[in-house]
Protein backbone atom coordinates (compact mmCIF):
# COMPACT_ATOMS: atom_id res chain seq x y z
CA UNK A 1 0.00 0.00 0.00
CA UNK A 2 1.18 3.59 -0.71
CA UNK A 3 0.72 5.57 2.29
CA UNK A 4 1.04 9.49 2.08
CA UNK A 5 2.29 11.04 5.15
CA UNK A 6 1.72 14.55 5.78
CA UNK A 7 1.86 16.64 8.94
CA UNK A 8 1.77 20.56 9.60
CA UNK A 9 -0.95 22.19 7.38
CA UNK A 10 -1.18 25.04 9.25
CA UNK A 11 -4.23 26.19 7.78
CA UNK A 12 -2.87 26.82 4.38
CA UNK A 13 -5.49 25.43 2.17
CA UNK A 14 -3.35 26.23 -1.01
CA UNK A 15 -0.72 24.03 -0.11
CA UNK A 16 -2.78 21.40 1.56
CA UNK A 17 -4.93 20.88 -1.50
CA UNK A 18 -1.23 21.02 -3.70
CA UNK A 19 -0.21 18.38 -1.60
CA UNK A 20 -3.27 16.05 -1.60
CA UNK A 21 -3.53 16.44 -5.49
CA UNK A 22 0.28 14.83 -5.86
CA UNK A 23 -0.17 12.05 -3.50
CA UNK A 24 -3.37 11.32 -5.18
CA UNK A 25 -1.48 11.96 -8.86
CA UNK A 26 1.19 9.47 -7.65
CA UNK A 27 -1.39 6.63 -6.67
CA UNK A 28 -1.92 7.40 -2.83
CA UNK A 29 -4.16 4.53 -0.84
CA UNK A 30 -3.85 6.09 2.38
CA UNK A 31 -3.38 9.70 4.31
CA UNK A 32 -2.07 9.94 7.03
CA UNK A 33 -2.06 13.43 8.78
CA UNK A 34 0.49 13.71 11.72
CA UNK A 35 -1.02 17.60 13.50
CA UNK A 36 -1.29 21.06 13.52
CA UNK A 37 -3.87 21.26 10.92
CA UNK A 38 -4.62 24.75 12.11
CA UNK A 39 -2.97 27.81 12.92
CA UNK A 40 -1.15 30.55 11.48
CA UNK A 41 -2.41 30.15 8.41
CA UNK A 42 -5.88 31.55 6.81
CA UNK A 43 -8.25 29.18 5.86
CA UNK A 44 -8.42 27.06 9.60
CA UNK A 45 -12.21 25.89 9.06
CA UNK A 46 -11.58 25.06 5.52
CA UNK A 47 -7.97 22.34 6.81
CA UNK A 48 -10.10 21.16 9.48
CA UNK A 49 -13.14 20.27 7.43
CA UNK A 50 -10.80 18.62 4.78
CA UNK A 51 -9.17 16.77 7.21
CA UNK A 52 -12.77 15.61 8.88
CA UNK A 53 -13.48 14.19 5.49
CA UNK A 54 -10.02 12.63 4.90
CA UNK A 55 -10.86 11.15 8.36
CA UNK A 56 -14.08 9.43 7.24
CA UNK A 57 -12.11 8.25 4.59
CA UNK A 58 -10.13 5.84 6.46
CA UNK A 59 -7.16 8.36 7.23
CA UNK A 60 -5.10 8.69 10.26
CA UNK A 61 -5.07 12.28 11.85
CA UNK A 62 -4.05 13.37 14.78
CA UNK A 63 -3.81 15.96 17.00
CA UNK A 64 -0.81 18.38 16.81
CA UNK A 65 0.06 21.29 19.85
CA UNK A 66 -1.79 24.01 17.41
CA UNK A 67 -5.05 22.10 17.46
CA UNK A 68 -4.58 21.07 21.12
CA UNK A 69 -4.28 25.23 22.00
CA UNK A 70 -7.29 25.96 20.26
CA UNK A 71 -9.12 24.17 23.01
CA UNK A 72 -6.60 24.54 25.47
CA UNK A 73 -5.22 28.52 25.68
CA UNK A 74 -2.92 27.21 28.36
CA UNK A 75 -0.36 25.22 25.52
CA UNK A 76 2.43 27.37 25.52
CA UNK A 77 3.04 29.04 22.28
CA UNK A 78 5.53 32.11 21.29
CA UNK A 79 3.62 35.61 20.92
CA UNK A 80 3.07 35.31 16.87
CA UNK A 81 1.72 32.13 17.23
CA UNK A 82 -0.54 33.03 20.21
CA UNK A 83 -2.11 36.01 18.19
CA UNK A 84 -2.65 33.88 14.93
CA UNK A 85 -4.37 31.20 17.43
CA UNK A 86 -6.57 33.45 19.01
CA UNK A 87 -7.99 34.73 15.42
CA UNK A 88 -8.03 30.88 14.82
CA UNK A 89 -10.69 29.97 17.53
CA UNK A 90 -12.84 33.03 16.16
CA UNK A 91 -12.99 30.89 12.99
CA UNK A 92 -14.09 27.60 13.75
CA UNK A 93 -17.22 25.79 14.30
CA UNK A 94 -18.53 23.89 17.19
CA UNK A 95 -17.58 20.87 14.70
CA UNK A 96 -14.37 21.36 13.71
CA UNK A 97 -13.40 22.46 17.22
CA UNK A 98 -14.80 19.04 18.33
CA UNK A 99 -13.56 17.15 16.08
CA UNK A 100 -9.65 18.62 16.98
CA UNK A 101 -9.94 18.09 20.65
CA UNK A 102 -10.94 14.54 19.90
CA UNK A 103 -7.90 13.58 17.89
CA UNK A 104 -5.24 11.11 18.90
CA UNK A 105 -1.80 11.84 19.70
CA UNK A 106 -0.25 8.93 18.21
CA UNK A 107 -1.35 6.05 16.48
CA UNK A 108 -0.09 2.77 15.82
CA UNK A 109 -0.77 0.56 12.62
CA UNK A 110 1.50 -2.72 12.25
CA UNK A 111 5.43 -1.86 12.86
CA UNK A 112 4.39 1.91 12.26
CA UNK A 113 4.28 4.47 14.58
CA UNK A 114 2.89 7.81 14.13
CA UNK A 115 2.81 11.19 16.34
CA UNK A 116 3.06 14.71 15.79
CA UNK A 117 6.24 15.49 18.16
CA UNK A 118 8.85 13.06 20.16
CA UNK A 119 7.60 9.73 20.97
CA UNK A 120 8.76 9.54 23.83
CA UNK A 121 6.39 12.27 25.32
CA UNK A 122 3.95 12.95 22.73
CA UNK A 123 2.04 15.64 24.83
CA UNK A 124 5.18 17.79 26.15
CA UNK A 125 5.45 18.65 22.22
CA UNK A 126 9.20 17.99 21.90
CA UNK A 127 10.89 18.63 19.28
CA UNK A 128 13.18 15.95 16.85
CA UNK A 129 15.97 18.51 16.29
CA UNK A 130 19.21 16.14 15.98
CA UNK A 131 20.38 12.60 16.63
CA UNK A 132 19.99 12.54 20.40
CA UNK A 133 16.36 13.57 20.24
CA UNK A 134 15.97 10.73 17.98
CA UNK A 135 17.48 8.24 19.73
CA UNK A 136 15.15 9.48 22.85
CA UNK A 137 12.07 9.06 20.46
CA UNK A 138 13.40 5.57 19.25
CA UNK A 139 13.90 4.31 22.97
CA UNK A 140 10.06 5.16 24.01
CA UNK A 141 8.82 3.08 20.96
CA UNK A 142 8.98 -0.36 19.97
CA UNK A 143 7.71 0.45 15.72
CA UNK A 144 10.42 -0.51 13.44
CA UNK A 145 9.22 3.02 11.22
CA UNK A 146 8.08 5.91 13.18
CA UNK A 147 7.17 8.97 11.68
CA UNK A 148 6.47 12.75 13.51
CA UNK A 149 5.95 16.37 12.23
CA UNK A 150 6.27 19.46 14.46
CA UNK A 151 9.82 20.42 13.50
CA UNK A 152 8.88 21.79 9.83
CA UNK A 153 12.20 20.41 8.50
CA UNK A 154 12.26 16.90 6.69
CA UNK A 155 14.91 14.72 8.38
CA UNK A 156 15.57 11.06 8.45
CA UNK A 157 16.94 9.21 11.40
CA UNK A 158 17.99 5.34 11.62
CA UNK A 159 19.70 3.07 13.83
CA UNK A 160 22.96 1.91 12.86
CA UNK A 161 25.20 -1.16 14.16
CA UNK A 162 26.04 -1.30 17.74
CA UNK A 163 22.83 1.34 18.09
CA UNK A 164 24.38 4.45 17.43
CA UNK A 165 21.88 6.94 15.59
CA UNK A 166 22.55 8.18 12.07
CA UNK A 167 20.82 10.82 10.55
CA UNK A 168 20.23 12.04 7.06
CA UNK A 169 19.40 14.77 5.20
CA UNK A 170 16.81 13.40 2.52
CA UNK A 171 17.06 14.12 -0.90
CA UNK A 172 13.44 14.85 -2.64
CA UNK A 173 11.79 12.44 -4.76
CA UNK A 174 14.59 9.86 -4.24
CA UNK A 175 13.43 6.83 -2.82
CA UNK A 176 14.95 5.40 0.57
CA UNK A 177 14.40 1.93 1.04
CA UNK A 178 13.79 1.40 4.89
CA UNK A 179 16.57 -1.72 5.82
CA UNK A 180 14.96 -4.21 7.45
CA UNK A 181 18.00 -5.09 10.07
CA UNK A 182 17.52 -1.17 11.34
CA UNK A 183 14.98 1.20 13.23
CA UNK A 184 13.37 4.42 11.54
CA UNK A 185 12.48 7.85 12.49
CA UNK A 186 10.90 9.99 9.32
CA UNK A 187 10.35 13.64 10.19
CA UNK A 188 7.88 14.48 7.59
CA UNK A 189 8.74 18.80 7.19
CA UNK A 190 5.69 20.97 7.02
CA UNK A 191 3.15 21.22 4.42
CA UNK A 192 1.88 24.75 5.26
CA UNK A 193 4.83 26.43 6.66
CA UNK A 194 8.16 24.81 5.45
CA UNK A 195 11.17 26.30 7.73
CA UNK A 196 14.29 24.35 5.60
CA UNK A 197 14.42 27.34 2.80
CA UNK A 198 12.48 25.34 0.04
CA UNK A 199 8.89 27.00 0.41
CA UNK A 200 7.31 23.90 -1.89
CA UNK A 201 5.01 22.30 0.46
CA UNK A 202 6.79 19.43 2.10
CA UNK A 203 5.01 15.46 2.37
CA UNK A 204 6.29 11.71 1.82
CA UNK A 205 4.80 8.58 0.49
CA UNK A 206 5.61 5.16 1.98
CA UNK A 207 5.53 1.86 0.03
CA UNK A 208 4.41 -0.55 3.01
CA UNK A 209 4.65 -3.45 1.11
CA UNK A 210 8.32 -2.35 -0.47
CA UNK A 211 9.18 -0.54 2.71
CA UNK A 212 10.87 2.30 0.89
CA UNK A 213 10.09 5.94 1.68
CA UNK A 214 9.90 8.64 -0.48
CA UNK A 215 10.46 12.67 0.43
CA UNK A 216 8.33 14.77 -1.89
CA UNK A 217 8.10 18.70 -2.06
CA UNK A 218 5.46 20.42 -4.16
CA UNK A 219 5.04 23.83 -5.59
CA UNK A 220 2.30 25.82 -4.75
CA UNK A 221 0.21 29.73 -4.67
CA UNK A 222 2.51 31.02 -2.08
CA UNK A 223 1.61 34.54 -3.20
CA UNK A 224 -2.28 33.64 -2.86
CA UNK A 225 -1.67 32.22 0.44
CA UNK A 226 0.07 35.01 1.59
CA UNK A 227 -2.10 37.54 0.83
CA UNK A 228 -5.16 35.81 2.27
CA UNK A 229 -2.51 35.97 5.70
CA UNK A 230 -2.59 39.86 5.09
CA UNK A 231 -6.28 40.50 4.70
CA UNK A 232 -7.16 38.09 7.39
CA UNK A 233 -5.36 40.73 9.98
CA UNK A 234 -3.10 38.29 11.03
CA UNK A 235 0.82 38.97 11.70
CA UNK A 236 2.68 39.93 8.58
CA UNK A 237 5.38 37.63 9.46
CA UNK A 238 3.11 34.70 8.36
CA UNK A 239 2.76 35.70 5.31
CA UNK A 240 6.54 36.99 4.36
CA UNK A 241 7.87 33.48 6.00
CA UNK A 242 6.37 31.53 3.43
CA UNK A 243 8.13 32.40 0.52
CA UNK A 244 11.62 32.13 2.27
CA UNK A 245 10.28 29.00 3.87
CA UNK A 246 11.89 29.97 6.87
Amino acid sequence: MLVAVLSDIHANREAFEAVLAAAEAAGAERFVLLGDIVGYGADPEWCAERAMALAVQGAIVLRGNHDEAVGNPSVSMNPTATLALEWTRRQLGAETRAFLAALPLEAREGDCLFVHADASAPADWNYVLDADDADRHLAACSARVSFCGHVHKPALYCTAPGGRITPFVPVAATPVPLLPQRRWLAVMGAVGQPRDGNPAAAFALYDTENAELCFLRVAYDVERAAEKIRAAGLPASLAERLARGR
